[in-house]
């Protein structure tokens, strides 16, 4: 997003809004590992909210998931299909 910055004087300068982004570690249930990604904070509240990453990562829309995260989304779902049949 972009905005702007303006001054006890009223003067606006472009200014520009990125997402918290963090490296944390999340561990899936299924797969028994830990994964490092990128993530923002918002994610993040996600991922608790739907009760851990095996759930949350195979809610997500593949466009919204990068290559790294589309290749646990599959690995994910292969498991969880495995265990089910």
């Amino acid at each position: 997003m972009v905005g702007h910055n303006v001054s006890h004087a009223n003067n606006k300068t472009k200014r520009i809004y990125r997402p918290n982004l963090q490296v944390i570690a999340l561990a899936s249930d299924l797969l028994g590992n830990s994964y490092k990604l990128k993530i923002s904070t918002n994610a993040l509240r996600s991922v608790d909210r739907n009760g851990g990453l095996d759930p949350f990562i195979l809610k997500c829309k593949d466009s919204q998931l990068s290559p790294r995260a589309l290749r646990l989304k599959r690995a994910i779902a292969k498991k969880a299909a495995a265990k089910a049949a």
